[in-house]
């Protein structure tokens, strides 16, 4: 086995816990020309983000993906869904942001990583996790020098073992670098005996106590009024409540394209003609492959499990006949009887996997397996070779076993080879994975199956159909050109208005449309009240099967909302207050001279609660949820005497401390260390955090993606 695929088996996992994956590098070309406005309108175009007041490009971003998704190719990762790209585009940004950030902080602290400690991290007696991981022998689960050593020879004559391992090496100093740096943040926090103090007051009691609550909900909002004046005056004393990120509000109306009769007619004339080919070509399973929109699974099935409007058709035994036309799910079919077969419901096998692709070709990995199927029949045992050759590392450790499974599971050429078999045959299959030698260990009892194929032809809009509807798309955009005309025009067509709020930068959906991140992307370059427009600008949509209309209704910017925009959090927050005014003015009333809390809720009808154990570090009281003042005010409360009103988060309360009972005191100088590691351990996150909230990062990736 190569150093190369060694260490690709050895770092899959790896290199996805160490960063991320890209796409491709875009080149600019001269586009833009070469005054000085259009570089700077260049440059603005394609700025993808800013970091500590850094542009960063979209150029510069994609480049980094390309290298990252280089990596992630060589540890055998080619296929990514979207779901998974766009993970790995978040980690690439996050990973550009903290090395914008900490390299600076590098530098002013005189952090670094000489080249004799990078050696010694790679080649010393202790190296570094990143190195131990990749070059542990899997047989002794100890880390082997020799191949890592070996593997760094072979990086000097293999550029592709060169550019693996500077990745990995890049990633172990970063790794160390950000070690120094949290080192040095942790270690210079300390903790005084002032502070060991307070933190130990905060818990030296706990109270039990009686409480009555009156809800807020008890006075009505139309009972209490708010003036315009007050709402200003609100906002402006609390401007930085209302901070919020970049959303926009949109309307629009889709054009569905559905098939026409004439599509129709067509896949229906087309079905029929190819029913006479289909009959008498030579070449069944190839002529589905070339003709069909789908290609021939291959898969026997149990009558119980052929579709039922085939099954009289199956029994018939018929190889020479087609079923059909028929039309089921959006296409026109036509079904032959390809093959009838006695085969096993299920089969127990073994494998062993020779690779092929990048670091061995097929005809290398044919004649592997062919070697070790002679040493398997001259009587080496099938398990020990398939532990110490087998590539599926999933089944090597257990000889390759696979143990039960049913037809249809594996690949085709794979389940073909253990169900066509008999028991104790081996045999040898080619499949995408490379090639495979097949034991197979048992077999349940054979019932009668049916290799159908099928013809089908879906019914889809044709280009003329296509035209007919962006057309009418077009006619209503270019017609209504204004979001009054916009409204007016649903109205008198009977249109369905669809509408979407608050929709952020990087938002992947919109009600009713399939992938619509084009239109939510020129939806951000829009302006309030206009129609959004693409980069070609066009007013028309297509997302998969629809030609999409819409108008940006509203548009809020990243900072501190407008009064406006804000005005009925506001109003929320004052009611409460005032209602809170009311309450408090109606307890004081009740709670004259001698009252007990029984006698108050008796006048005002409410039923005392009980809470116990209550400290001032707790987070909740039982029955009314997180209300810090109410446990704030218990714990200094005085014991048997009726404290409050107090203004909480559900409602005014009143409290009286039943029982104040010390706690367990602990050590001063435990907890001092204690409190020590607590701040070791938040140190260098909350630095960095901080850091990064004074770097006013600004993201744009929802330009491009």
């Amino acid at each position: 086995m190569s150093a190369l695929q060694f260490l690709r088996e050895k770092a899959g996992v790896l290199v996805a816990g160490v960063i991320g994956l890209s796409l491709f590098l875009f080149v600019v070309s001269d586009f833009f020309g070469n005054g000085r406005g259009q570089r700077v309108k260049q440059k603005k175009y394609y700025q993808i983000g800013e970091i500590g007041g850094e542009y960063i490009s979209y150029q510069d971003y994609e480049q980094r993906l390309q290298s990252l998704i280089e990596i992630y190719k060589l540890s055998g990762r080619s296929n990514m869904d979207e779901t998974a790209t766009e993970t790995i585009r978040e980690q690439t940004w996050q990973q550009m942001v903290r090395e914008q950030i900490l390299d600076t902080q590098y530098e002013k602290l005189g952090i670094g990583t000489p080249n004799e400690e990078v050696d010694e991290l790679v080649l010393g007696n202790k190296p570094h996790q990143i190195v131990q991981q990749l070059f542990t022998d899997q047989e002794t689960g100890a880390f082997n020098k020799s191949f890592l050593v070996n593997f760094l020879k072979r990086t000097e004559v293999d550029e592709t073992a060169k550019k693996y391992w500077l990745f990995f090496e890049n990633e172990i100093v970063n790794d160390r670098m950000n070690s120094k740096y949290n080192a040095l943040v942790s270690k210079a926090l300390y903790v005084t005996t002032k502070q060991a103090e307070f933190e130990k007051n905060l818990s030296a009691t706990t109270v039990d106590f009686s409480y009555i609550l009156k809800n807020y909900a008890s006075i009505s909002d139309s009972s209490v009024t708010v003036s315009a004046s007050e709402i200003d005056s609100y906002y402006a004393g609390h401007k930085e409540n209302y901070k919020k990120t970049a959303f926009r509000d949109i309307e629009y109306v889709t054009f569905d394209v559905v098939p026409s009769d004439d599509d129709i007619k067509q896949a229906e004339q087309w079905i029929t003609k190819t029913k006479e080919e289909f009959a008498t070509a030579p070449n069944t399973v190839e002529f589905i492959n070339l003709t069909a929109d789908s290609r021939h699974i291959g898969f026997f099935l149990p009558i119980d499990n052929v579709p039922a409007n085939l099954q009289d058709y199956a029994k018939r035994e018929d190889l020479t006949s087609v079923f059909g036309p028929y039309l089921e799910d959006g296409s026109y079919k036509l079904s032959k009887l390809l093959a009838v077969a006695d085969r096993p419901d299920s089969v127990h096998v073994r494998h062993i996997l020779i690779n092929s692709g990048q670091t061995r070709s097929l005809e290398a990995a044919k004649s592997t397996a062919d070697s070790l199927l002679k040493l398997i029949k001259s009587g080496i045992s099938f398990e020990t070779l398939a532990k110490a050759n087998s590539e599926d590392q999933g089944s090597a450790q257990i000889g390759g076993d696979l143990g039960w499974f049913p037809e249809g599971r594996m690949v085709v050429p794979f389940n073909n080879a253990c169900f066509s078999g008999k028991k104790g045959d081996l045999v040898t299959a080619e499949t995408t994975f490379g090639i495979h030698i097949i034991e197979i260990l048992a077999q349940s009892k054979p019932t009668r199956k049916y290799n159908i194929g099928y013809i089908d032809r879906k019914i889809i809009p044709g280009t003329l159909t296509n035209q007919k509807y962006y057309s009418e798309a077009s006619q209503f955009a270019g017609t209504n050109d204004t979001y009054a005309k916009f409204i007016s025009a649903i109205g008198k067509q009977g249109l369905n208005k669809r509408l979407a709020n608050n929709i952020a930068p990087q938002q992947k959906t919109l009600p009713g449309l399939d992938n619509p991140r084009s239109l939510i992307m020129a939806l951000f370059q829009g302006e309030s009240g206009k129609i959004i427009l693409d980069n070609s600008q066009q007013a028309v949509f297509e997302i998969s099967d629809k030609y999409v209309v819409a108008y940006c209704t509203k548009v809020q910017e990243d900072g501190i909302a407008t009064v406006k925009d804000v005005t009925n959090d506001i109003k929320f927050a004052l009611i409460k207050d005032k209602k809170a005014e009311k309450l408090t003015a109606e307890f004081k009333q009740n709670a004259g001279s001698g009252k007990t809390l029984d006698d108050i809720a008796r006048t005002m009808g409410l039923t005392v609660q009980e809470a116990t154990q209550i400290n001032f570090k707790s987070y909740s009281v039982p029955g009314v949820g997180t209300e810090p003042a109410l446990i704030a005010a218990a714990t200094v409360a005085k014991q048997a005497v009726v404290s409050g009103p107090v203004k909480g988060t559900n409602g005014v309360y009143m409290l009286v401390a039943n029982n104040i009972n010390p706690s367990q005191a602990e050590d001063l100088t435990a907890l001092k260390q204690r409190l020590s590691t607590t701040f070791e351990m938040r140190g260098s996150y909350e630095a960095y955090e901080a850091l990064r909230k004074s770097a006013n990062i600004i993201d744009m990736r929802y330009k491009f993606y």
